[in-house]
């Protein structure tokens, strides 16, 4: 204060992003009025005046990509609209302006002429209050008389290195204003003729312990403890501790994730990437969208994210998703059109649905509707979000563009932890630091090549002044300086992609403690951790206790209840028993019985892909092909009947099928991009083809069906005439399971006195195919046909069951002795329920085959199967030998 006339005006200037907020506490708590707080940057606005401002990243970026697209280059020409261009251009840019280079007189490169018409399209293009860096300092040193007035005594605070671009400008401060630098030890003060105030030397600097672990993560982990620790015991405030690496990028995720947990206040000096936000992932499900194309599958993640905000999209009926087939693709607008269509034709209510549809249309246009999208979509900070990545990058690269984005962290550096840049923390140091990344791939970083002025068009030592490796051993001595309370060097003995990585050289001589990712903590970071370190209290929690006996039952040989051992007559497993069964589940129950515990006992699947694949898988080709065929046939019978249907008739009815199921399964379940889909219905109707000409009919009396359904509920409703009550149930002799199921062909003569069912296998038939009976379980279906035929079939006709291959030379093959396939399947259903029933389920012996489709619920080592192996083969001695009937 002078006097009573008012209050003395003065400056700080201050540099990083964490001094800002920590010196404005200070003055907060030291009450403290007058004072400005500004970077050099800000102070050269201030004395510039005018509302101007300095050209920052998110103004310049824009700026430089639309002065390439303006075009007229030579060298840059090639590459101008490559994602990257335009950042490593306004990096380079940024560095000439800060080692202060003027391009004019270094005009006879070719590279460098563009360079400075980049540069005079930058100023043109930004708008008339946002200047350049050198412009900005030029236009401060032609008001400098008003510094006086303007920013009065000038304090340089922690800064220990001024880029050139700057020099002039505190040059000449100097002469109208006072100007100290309190400057740490490291700092570079050899230009400044000022008056250079070193700031006082810690009476007793900490010792740094050097730790070295498993990977960035247990470095996370390991980094917590440590802070946690000092928190508790009162060794130190969240303020005074700071975590820090040159390069925060391998850290981040994890720190965003395991500081929650810790429930620790964290303070991201440098942002917080905004994918890691709610509103980051709104702009990720839409830019995954418009770079890959429509699918259900992003269409609901888009909808579910960005729903509640008062945008058009909330209007439409609830549940208008909810009426859609989940399992298809709906890849195209067309897809879409149809699926909305069918969806209101079964519920009239869903009529405004229709509204979504023109939301669709703009999706399809790909990156280039990035715009209109937005406005659909987005608003408030995930629209601000959007905004600054189309900005800095073209369309095409909004997902690199995106994950570049940072927002400003919730919490205040002045209360909180620090996790931040070395750079940012040697501009305001604390007594309690933990440097991470002390790697010889990170500490000191390569300074490396320009991509855009290498070193044979400009030397790097005339425009970088400050580079990046001796910037991280100034940062690195200051920080270490100013610790006086504790101070850990870590580093990953490997890196994030699992290589080894070597040690930093600024640790060369400083003996290193080798931390496990096992070991007990002295101080857990959160609960998981401190049950971790508490083997006698995790034993407490159930979760845990459950999966530590689980692990124990893992290691020994006899049968354990995690090995299919249950208590006699389960009612889950009783239940699953008495439903009624399909050839698909007999299958499971005779050739996996714990799969069948899973599956129709627990009710566990394994999950479908809904993405849209490049193939489909073979289970549903084979449906494919069946679908083809009972289209066909039906389309056949009973005019001009199948038997009597000329070879031009049957191909004109396949053709219709194929023309339906074409624009139909697309709307149902996944399927290939149009293309190849194409090609799989094309290769499903040579095989279908392939069966509706081996007809095999002698007689003119013999009608044929497909897709016959039998044992169904009661509420079946049929649409087409069938030879029989398809309510009626089907039962297994000699056992108490019913069946039902559909037949794949049934071709029945007129007088009932003979019947055929054909079951259809789409691939190429097996070595020794015609010694298969029931192939150990595998081969049911035609032998329940014949059995389903038999009990619904009035009178006692003639059955005839086969099997039908049509991948590769067809090939049929008749059951010889259908009786005696029917009394073998009783006694291997019966084996298998007294197995169940008395509380043992055992994997069967395509259990840990790698197509079963619950392979993944196994332990994966093979040595559970060998450990396991003779107890399972005492238990299941009944069962096996069936295993190994043809």
């Amino acid at each position: 204060m002078t006097g009573t006339s008012g209050i003395e005006l003065r400056t700080v200037v201050v540099e990083g992003s964490i001094a800002p907020q920590m010196r404005r506490a200070d003055a907060a708590r030291a009450n403290e009025c007058g004072l400005q707080i500004l970077s050099l940057p800000q102070l050269a606005a201030r004395l510039a005046g005018g509302f101007t401002m300095p050209a920052t990243k998110e103004v310049l970026d824009p700026a430089v990509r639309h002065a390439l697209d303006e075009g007229g280059f030579v060298e840059l020409e090639p590459v101008r609209r490559l994602p990257g261009t335009a950042r490593a251009v306004a990096r380079a840019l940024r560095k000439l302006w800060e080692a202060d280079l003027d391009l004019r007189r270094r005009a006879d490169s070719t590279r460098l002429r563009e360079l400075m018409l980049i540069e005079e399209r930058v100023r043109r293009l930004m708008p008339n209050a946002v200047l350049t860096t050198r412009d900005l300092r030029d236009a401060a040193l032609q008001r400098i008389q008003y510094a006086p007035k303007l920013v009065g005594a000038v304090h340089l605070q922690g800064l220990s290195f001024v880029q050139p671009l700057w020099r002039p400008l505190i040059e000449a401060l100097a002469m109208v204003v006072e100007i100290d630098w309190f400057a740490p030890r490291d700092a570079e003060t050899d230009w400044f003729s000022g008056n250079v105030i070193p700031i006082a030397a810690p009476t007793r600097s900490a010792e740094p312990i050097v730790v070295s672990c498993a990977d960035p993560r247990h470095e996370v982990v390991e980094s917590l403890r440590w802070a946690r620790r000092l928190i508790t015991s009162g060794a130190a405030k969240p303020s005074e501790i700071a975590i820090a690496s040159t390069s925060t990028a391998p850290w981040d995720d994890h720190f965003i994730a395991l500081a929650a947990e810790a429930g620790l206040r964290v303070h991201f000096a440098h942002g917080v990437p905004a994918l890691a936000t709610a509103d980051g992932q709104r702009c990720a499900a839409l830019a995954d969208l418009l770079m890959r194309g429509l699918s259900q599958k992003r269409v609901r993640r888009l909808v579910s994210l960005t729903r509640g905000q008062g945008l058009g999209l909330d209007r439409l009926p609830e549940g208008w998703l909810a009426a859609l087939p989940r399992g298809a693709a709906l890849s195209t607008v067309q897809d879409w059109q149809r699926a909305v269509a069918d969806a209101i034709l079964k519920d009239s209510s869903l009529d405004s649905a229709r509204e979504v549809l023109p939301v669709l249309e703009t999706l399809a246009g790909g990156p280039a509707a990035s715009g209109p999208a937005a406005e659909m979509f987005l608003r408030g900070r995930s629209l601000q979000i959007w905004e600054a990545a189309t900005r800095s990058a073209p369309p095409d690269a909004l997902e690199l563009s995106l994950r570049n984005i940072r927002l400003t962290s919730d919490t205040d550096a002045a209360d909180s932890i620090v996790w931040c840049p070395a750079r940012d923390l040697a501009a305001a140091p604390r007594a309690h630091v933990r440097l991470l990344g002390l790697t010889n791939r990170s500490w000191p970083r390569n300074t490396g090549e320009d991509p855009v002025l290498p070193g044979h068009v400009l030397p790097t030592d005339e425009f970088d002044a400050d580079p990046v490796g001796r910037a991280d051993r100034r940062a690195f001595n200051v920080i270490l300086r100013a610790a006086t309370g504790s101070a850990v060097l870590s580093r990953s003995r490997r890196s994030s992609q699992g290589s080894r990585v070597g040690r930093s050289p600024l640790l060369q001589g400083r003996p290193e403690t080798s931390l496990s990712r096992a070991r007990i903590p002295e101080h857990a970071f959160s609960e998981a951790d401190r049950l971790m370190a508490r083997p006698a209290d995790a034993a407490g929690v159930d979760r845990i206790r459950a999966a530590e006996s689980c692990w124990r039952n893992w290691h020994v040989e006899p049968l354990t209840p995690h090995d299919g051992q249950f208590g006699t007559d389960h009612p889950l497993v009783v239940a699953a028993i008495e439903r009624v069964q399909s050839a698909t589940s007999l299958r499971r129950l005779l050739q996996d019985p714990l799969g069948f515990v899973w599956r129709y006992g627990l009710g566990w699947d394994a999950p479908e892909v809904r993405e849209q694949p490049l193939s489909i898988s073979a289970l549903d080709f084979g449906k494919l092909v069946h679908e083809l065929l009972r289209r066909a046939v039906d389309t056949l019978e009973p005019d001009p009947g199948y038997a009597k249907a000329s070879e031009g008739e049957t191909e004109e009815a396949l053709a219709a099928a194929v023309r339906f199921v074409r624009e139909t399964w697309p709307l149902q379940r996944p399927v290939p991009p149009t293309m190849l889909w194409a090609n799989t219905v094309d290769l499903a109707a040579s095989l279908a083809l392939v069966a509706l000409l081996r007809k095999d009919i002698n007689e003119a009396a013999t009608r044929s069906w497909t897709e016959v359904p039998f044992g169904q509920p009661d509420g079946f409703v049929a649409t087409r005439q069938l030879p029989w009550d398809p309510t009626r149930s089907v039962i297994v002799p000699n056992t108490s399971i019913k069946l039902r199921g559909t037949i794949d062909r049934l071709d029945l003569r007129r007088d009932l006195a003979a019947a055929r069912v054909t079951d259809y296998k789409t691939g190429s038939p097996p070595k020794n195919a015609g010694r298969i009976v029931i192939g150990g379980g595998s081969e049911l279906q035609r032998a329940l046909y014949g059995l389903a035929c038999r009990q619904l079939l009035e009178g006692e006709p003639q059955i005839v069951a086969r099997l039908l291959y049509l991948g590769g030379e067809p090939l049929a093959l008749k059951l010889h002795d259908l009786d005696g396939a029917i009394d073998l399947i009783g006694a291997f259903i019966n084996e298998a329920i007294t197995l169940l029933r008395q509380g043992t389920a055992v994997p069967g012996r395509l259990a840990f085959d790698r197509s079963n489709d619950l392979r993944l619920a196994l332990p994966a080592s093979p040595g559970y199967e060998r450990r396991k192996r003779i107890a399972f083969g005492k238990v299941g001695a009944g069962i096996s030998r069936f295993w190994s009937a043809s």
